[in-house]
């Protein structure tokens, strides 16, 4: 076998891939970019919910992700994933560098190997910037970058082994899950509050003034992008275009559906009036999360049910709070809950086994016993990660910086200059002008600050 430094495409692939279906590779080459575009999203919908003097620092932790984690699975993440001689617990390096996997399809599908490898790349992504959520704002930028590189490979990816690789022991008792429940969300979810807890929280949390999100549109934007990615995330996870792609497809657009309206209708009881813009796309992530483990798994009316179910049992989540944890974005009510909550609706909805079909309580039990092994082996490597870094590097900002914003004092940039046009003005114009912009939004910093004390904003 060639080295994987020298591995290239073998020339003779045409004919080793003579099973390859043409629309198969198609649709998950167009879900790998979906998929990849949700990490932009994130940083987006994460960029608009925190301060503007930190968005930069914010958006860069999803994009760094982008990098770093990349890498990382491409040299040894996947193998480690994937690889079919390590056993029940870990794979190996037999795809080191992703090496072995040109001139082959990967097994069960009609797909290049190499296709899935990329597609596999996107998720392992998207997981590591979720974390970013619950220590925006006070995390220091390098120690992040390490933390998400150490998670992927002593994290995300044993975990994949067990539910997805060769072997895996969760695979093995017959869990279902279709996109990453246990993969993606619950680990992201439990490492989130992990993280939060030991990090500790931002200056002024637990005060009467919450910081208010500097620009909505953004989370909007950003939230719309995940929604549209997740059509990838779950419809690809079919690893072709056929039935099972498309009934996770209109799952993925029914579940966050149901559960968008739910919590519009929760927020309007709690908080008698009309819902938020940010509650509205944060019900719609809660549904998303809750129907990626079943998304094949269950019907469009199940996927209804789950939606506006799951949503009333995780909406009460985002208003508990602690003086000494800052889960900034709610990275783990809207991934850890809403992912279990998930997992065990699975057991109660599949078609194959659900308890509403006849199967007993068997495939609840091993959904549930899945999700607490998956949320005990990452609380405990996600603490030893940090502990193990913080004996070299710093992990949080100095307080002046925090104070401050992040964008300037770690990046050197800011988001938005102070008077972008002030230089062809004078001193009073622009003091001027100040003065009329506080007054007239005055009442609009009232009602926002009001209306976020108790809103939930979730990460994806």
């Amino acid at each position: 076998q060639d080295s994987f430094l020298l591995s290239a495409p073998n020339p003779s692939g045409a004919m080793a891939l003579e099973g390859m279906n043409g629309a198969d590779t198609a649709w998950v080459l167009m879900s790998s970019a979906l998929v990849l575009l949700m990490t932009p999203g994130l940083a987006f919908f994460y960029g608009g919910l925190v301060q503007g003097s930190n968005v930069l620092n914010t958006m860069m932790m999803s994009i760094i992700s982008m990098g770093v984690t990349a890498v990382s699975w491409v040299l040894v993440g996947f193998s480690l994933s994937f690889g079919s001689k390590g056993g029940a617990f870990i794979g190996d390096f037999s795809y080191i560098g992703l090496s072995g996997l040109d001139g082959i399809l990967w097994p069960d599908t009609k797909l290049p190997a190499i296709l899935f490898a990329v597609f596999q790349t996107t998720f392992v992504v998207i997981a590591a910037a979720i974390i970013s959520g619950a220590v925006a704002e006070r995390m220091k930028f390098s120690a992040y970058v390490w933390f998400i590189c150490l998670w992927s490979l002593l994290i995300y990816a044993p975990v994949c082994h067990w539910v997805w690789g060769p072997g895996g022991w969760i695979d093995g008792i017959g869990v279902k899950d279709f996109a990453g429940g246990n993969v993606v969300h619950l680990t992201t979810g439990v490492s989130s509050l992990v993280l939060a807890i030991l990090l500790g929280p931002r200056l002024g949390h637990g005060e009467s003034r919450k910081p208010v999100p500097h620009s909505i549109p953004f989370a909007v934007l950003g939230a719309a992008l995940l929604w549209f990615g997740w059509s990838g995330f779950n419809g690809g996870s079919a690893l072709a275009a056929d039935e099972t792609a498309a009934l996770a497809l209109v799952n993925t657009y029914a579940a966050p559906a149901a559960s968008l309206v739910t919590w519009a209708l929760l927020e309007r009881l709690q908080h008698k009036r009309s819902s938020s813009a940010t509650g509205m796309v944060t019900g719609a992530i809660v549904g998303l999360v809750i129907i990626t483990p079943a998304a094949a798994y269950v019907s469009p009316v199940a996927a209804l049910l789950m939606g506006a179910c799951g949503c009333v049992l995780v909406y009460p989540t985002f208003q508990l709070s602690h003086h000494r944890v800052d889960d900034s974005l709610d990275a783990f009510p809207c991934h850890g809950v809403s992912s279990f909550v998930g997992a065990c609706f699975t057991g109660i909805f599949a078609r194959d086994g659900g308890l509403l079909y006849g199967g007993g309580l068997g495939l609840i039990a091993v959904q549930v016993e899945a999700a607490l092994a998956t949320a005990t082996y990452t609380a405990a490597m996600t603490a030893a990660i940090f502990f193990v870094l913080s004996r070299f590097i710093q992990m949080r900002v100095a307080e002046e910086d925090e104070s401050l914003g992040l964008d300037n004092s770690c990046h050197g940039e800011v988001a938005y200059g102070d008077h972008a046009n002030g230089a062809s003005k004078s001193e009073g114009e622009v003091l001027s002008e100040d003065a009329g912009a506080e007054d007239s939004s005055a009442t609009q910093t009232a009602d926002l600050e009001a209306q976020n004390k108790t809103d939930g904003t979730c990460s994806v």
